[in-house]
């Protein structure tokens, strides 16, 4: 298999195109080629003389550890190039960083969730491109999760920096066809070319969906590895509450947990409330103490989902976003006065509940709260905004 990135540093024609035109790369440090050269070093090697740089949340270096910690400009010592962050003063690039560049690279590792930041970017560059007639060419790399749609829709209205527009919360395409259906949705006059990967065939065992030969670069400093990115879609609700996601511990966003419920309780109601939602994984009572973040010093039990194993992981029936909601639910029935819900300003919403900005709607939280709600009356919907995108989407596959 070869990266978006690997074909046009071996492509002569491509790289000729390139020749004359100042160039952009939107990179970070998951941007890095099978020997792991990084795509800054690899395209200098290939003769593209970059004229500046640009970074997503966490940074180009990824070095920010929280995921609404800012970063600053900088001019690259190696290169003299000017870094632009794009998660700082600004998330959208200004007509000053635009003036930089006559076309820009992306090549950003995506971990195939909604929420994650690195697509939203991609379409904040993406009109900022089309509004300033600069050429975008998107460098495609694999969607680590594969095909498998999950979870509610956005609601139109419910957009912001964690929700680019009605998507599901697992998506099921590369960056790539991303950028082509975002291109598509928001009508968008721009310059977009996608340099597909060679030889990639998604969902194929034993990765679905990522290369296992190839080695894991967090693309941000809490996606450790493959796991983290099978759970992830349902993880990250656990942002939007007052338990624990793992933060502050050596498997970040696999776990959930609480100093003050009881999981081999709530792992009982789940399985009572929906027999079938752990298919898939294996589940884990747990106990960890946090060294940041939520909870921190305090010790918590909780529940890890195991999805390593493929003895036990089954990539088709795992559906990370229902375990994690029903676990939500779970804890509701058992705990009805426990304080779930976390009251913050999120990803720069302060008008709105955090749960209710990652879920892209207030129906999860609704639902969960609701002591009347069935299990059947959140599937119901989930079945309905997943065949909606799956008929949707389809259209845009590069890789069948």
């Amino acid at each position: 298999m070869r990266l978006g990135v690997e074909r046009l540093i071996s492509d002569s024609k491509l790289l000729s195109e390139l020749q004359g035109r100042r160039t952009a790369l939107l990179a970070h440090p998951a941007s890095v080629t099978r020997d792991l050269t990084h795509s800054i070093d690899a395209l200098n090697a290939a003769g593209v003389r970059l004229s500046a740089a640009f970074g997503p949340q966490h940074g180009l270096k990824g070095d920010k550890q929280y995921n609404m910690i800012e970063s600053d400009d900088f001019v690259d010592a190696q290169y003299g190039i000017p870094v632009f962050s794009l998660y700082g003063k600004v998330r959208r690039p200004t007509p000053a960083m635009m003036d930089t560049f006559d076309m820009i690279l992306f090549d950003l590792q995506d971990l195939g969730t909604r929420i994650y930041t690195f697509i939203t970017t991609m379409l904040y560059v993406m009109e900022a491109c089309a509004n300033a007639k600069k050429e975008i060419w998107v460098l495609d790399r694999p969607n680590p999760v594969g095909r498998p749609i999950e979870g509610l829709k956005l609601v139109p209205g419910m957009e912001s920096f964690v929700g680019a527009g009605p998507l599901p919360m697992r998506h099921g395409l590369t960056v790539g066809e991303l950028a082509l259906w975002f291109k598509k949705q928001f009508k968008l006059d721009v310059n977009l070319r996608v340099i597909e990967m060679e030889g990639y065939v998604i969902d194929a065992a034993p990765g679905f969906g990522w290369d296992t030969q190839r080695n894991w670069i967090n693309p941000s400093p809490n996606a450790p590895n493959l796991s983290m990115a099978r759970v992830y879609p349902g993880s990250v609700l656990l942002e939007g509450t007052t338990l624990s996601e793992g933060r502050g511990t050596t498997r970040p966003l696999e776990v959930i947990g609480a100093p003050d419920l009881d999981f081999n309780q709530i792992l009982r109601e789940m399985r009572r409330l929906a027999p079938a939602c752990l298919d898939g994984c294996r589940p884990r009572i747990l106990y960890f103490e946090p060294t940041f973040y939520k909870h921190q010093g305090k010790l918590c039990q909780g529940l890890q989902f195991h999805v390593e194993d493929l003895e036990f992981y089954q990539h088709l029936k795992f559906k990370p976003y229902r375990i994690y909601a029903i676990a939500l639910k779970a804890i509701r029935r058992l705990y009805p006065d426990y304080p779930l819900w976390r009251d913050f300003a999120y990803e720069y919403e302060t008008s709105r509940l955090a749960i209710d900005v990652i879920n892209g709607s207030p129906i999860l939280r609704e639902w969960a709260d609701d002591a009347g709600a069935q299990v059947a009356d959140l599937e119901s919907l989930l079945t309905r905004d997943e065949a909606a995108w799956k008929a949707e989407s389809s259209a845009y596959f590069l890789y069948r």
